[in-house]
């Protein structure tokens, strides 16, 4: 009989643990409260059309080939994706722009003419540091099981290789490292913003997280449909294996026994049997109680001082003048240490900077800079601003609301970018996030990556109740669409290396992935 396995969510970290496990010839089932999969990759209906409201910037998307190749499948047959030419466009004033461009060597050039030969020479020393960082931990750390530090990491790196520990350079902070690199306010700026993606400050997190910049570096694609369309294809892909999703129905407890997890109950009253439970949620879901007394002492509880940022999103319908968008785009503010002053105190941010995706603009529009033909001259972008998690405590007054798409259309009109008056648009602020994932305030990439021993005190996949696991990117190895597969990924193989352990026959181990035939498919998985 096929082990009966329960997985918690339909972000990407749980829909990959799905997928693989269905792979694998488990009996899956798929348990989301909302009406549709994707988690923080969802899209939501504004003025009548369809805006993606999650992440926007798809990496690594070699970990989702490996994914439907495991599964009997290919990333390339179920999605339409191309590489983006133009990484982000960044600006400071109407004068002041500086491209990345998927050709490092164009974006080294691009540097030079914007902040002079020094300036060049400094990226060319930074991106080649921050590839070796990611060459040290990628295998040692990202796509492996939660590791300690220091003698567990370096037995991963390997004892021969004791200067790679330090090479990662977790005691200094990434601002200060970035000005060893680059004399030109701008670029620490600029460099030191990859820390919002797993919502962090430059000033307080470990200079390690250059590894980020290399991970956008090695390419930026765009998908046809947006992230909800991976979403999407990842449920097809589980489903093609066997998996079984139930969509709108919400898990009110996890229940143990003696030897572990055994089930979960619905929040109508069913109860589902379960040799293993997977739960894509933020841990802090698990601590609180969200899932019942009997999961509480599964994770540790993490203090809400440590939390990640939250964000207040703008999902919109707009006509723009004055700047030429690209399909990502940053706009800076003139004090960016202020901002996170601000977001730390638990205040909103006056003078922010802000992230545009213009979800209209493909490759061709993202070179020249032209505006897309769309319905009335409106385009779809989702504007973000990063927030303080503090959405469990503080609900906005539609006076602040008006107060922070004030402050946010004032930094787009000093960088040169004009958006019509009273545009059509849903604003998402932290409480709606904290709605949408309870005990978090709205933190929307787990616990800050602050200080040296942030990555070791993440959450891993294995938890203190035997059989239930973790997954997401509020998990190892991070936040991220790409780090939240990972996270699925290590979830499925230590579920299966568990429920093999309990079987009277037990199968060969895997090695690092799911390398067996499939159950379903007889393909490799």
């Amino acid at each position: 009989m096929a082990e009966k396995v329960v997985v918690i969510g339909a972000g990407i970290g749980g829909l990959v643990s799905a997928a693989l496990l269905a792979a694998r010839g488990c009996d899956v089932t798929v348990i989301e409260k909302e009406p549709q999969v994707g988690g923080k990759a969802r899209r939501l209906e504004v003025d009548g059309g369809a805006i993606d409201a999650g992440p926007t910037v798809f990496t690594l998307h070699e970990v989702f080939e490996d994914i439907f190749r495991a599964c009997g499948s290919n990333l390339r047959a179920a999605l339409d994706i191309k590489p983006a030419q133009v990484i982000a466009r960044h600006a400071w004033t109407p004068d002041e722009r500086l491209d990345l461009f998927a050709d490092p060597l164009r974006s080294e050039e691009t540097i030079g003419d914007f902040a002079g030969a020094e300036a060049a020479r400094g990226y060319r020393n930074f991106r080649a540091e921050a590839r070796r960082i990611y060459n040290i931990l990628d295998e040692s750390l990202l796509r492996q099981g939660k590791v300690f530090w220091p003698l567990p990491l370096m037995q991963r790196i390997g004892l021969t290789r004791v200067g790679d520990l330090a090479a990662i350079r977790p005691y200094e902070s990434l601002w200060k490292v970035l000005g060893e690199h680059f004399a030109d306010p701008r670029l620490r700026q600029l460099f030191g913003r990859y820390t919002t993606y797993c919502g962090s400050s430059p000033f307080d997190s470990p200079a390690t997280l250059m590894l980020i910049a290399h991970v956008e570096a090695k390419g930026v694609w765009l998908i046809d449909g947006g992230m909800s369309a991976l979403a999407e294809a990842l449920k097809a892909l589980a489903e093609a294996n066997g998996a079984t999703f139930r969509l709108g129905e919400g898990v009110a407890r996890i229940e143990t026994d003696r030897d572990g997890v055994s089930g979960v109950v619905l929040r109508r009253s069913e109860r589902i049997a379960a040799d293993t439970v997977l739960c894509n949620a933020d841990p802090a879901a698990l601590a609180y109680g969200q899932f019942g007394e009997a999961a509480r002492r599964a994770v540790g509880k993490t203090p809400q001082g440590r939390r990640s940022l939250s964000a207040l999103v703008w999902l919109a319908h707009a006509k723009t003048s004055g700047f030429p968008l690209s399909r990502h785009n940053v706009f800076f503010s003139p004090d960016y240490a202020a901002e996170f002053r601000a977001t730390g105190s638990g205040q909103q941010i006056a003078d922010p900077s802000v992230y545009v995706c213009a979800q209209d603009r493909d490759a061709d529009v993202a070179r020249t800079g032209a505006s897309p033909a769309t319905d009335g001259g409106r385009e779809r972008f989702q504007v973000i601003v990063n927030a303080p998690a503090n959405g469990d405590s503080h609900t906005f007054t539609q006076q602040e609301l008006d107060q922070c798409t004030q402050a946010m259309t004032r930094s787009l009109a000093r960088c040169g970018l004009e958006l019509e008056p009273d545009f059509p648009h849903q604003l998402v602020t932290p409480a709606d996030f904290e709605a949408l994932f309870p005990s978090t305030g709205g933190a929307l990439y787990g616990r800050a990556s602050h200080g040296w021993a942030a990555s070791f005190l993440r959450q891993g996949a294995a938890t203190r109740i035997p059989g239930l696991y973790c997954v997401g990117g509020s998990t190892h190895p991070g936040a991220g669409v790409p780090m939240a597969a990972l996270s699925g990924q290590i979830g499925a193989r230590a579920a299966m290396a568990r429920l093999a352990s309990m079987r009277k026959s037990h199968p060969a181990g895997m090695a690092g992935g799911m390398s067996t035939r499939s159950a379903r498919t007889g393909a490799t998985a």
